[in-house]
């Protein structure tokens, strides 16, 4: 059988060649005006902690505005400054991170 004879089985226009939804990262079924962000997405799915999501909003708020694609530790540190973040505790150990009580589980005789 030639490529002649070969039935085309779809008559309509090319769909495979639109590459506006594609390029943008858009998810065409969402509508407009309704799409996020992956980072939003996992953050309302509950994969982050508001405080993770802050932090990750601010240094993309850094990058943007200084036109870095990767901040210098220097720079993520002034982002965590600028956040309000100040060192109050006396320094731990980096192993394996420990899980924060939440404030219902902190007791109220320690």
């Amino acid at each position: 059988m030639t490529k002649e004879q070969t039935p085309k089985h779809y008559e309509g226009p090319e769909r495979r060649h639109s590459v506006v939804d594609r390029r943008l990262g858009l998810d065409r079924r969402r509508g407009p005006g309704r799409r996020l962000t992956d980072d939003r997405k996992a953050a309302e799915e509950g994969h982050m902690s508001d405080e993770q999501f802050e932090f990750l909003m601010a240094i993309d708020e850094y990058k943007r505005k200084n036109t870095r694609p990767f901040p210098t530790w220097t720079e993520v540190l002034e982002v965590i400054k600028a956040l309000g973040y100040r060192k109050v505790a006396e320094p731990q150990s980096l192993g394996k991170p420990k899980k924060e009580p939440k404030p219902d589980e902190v007791s109220l005789n320690a």
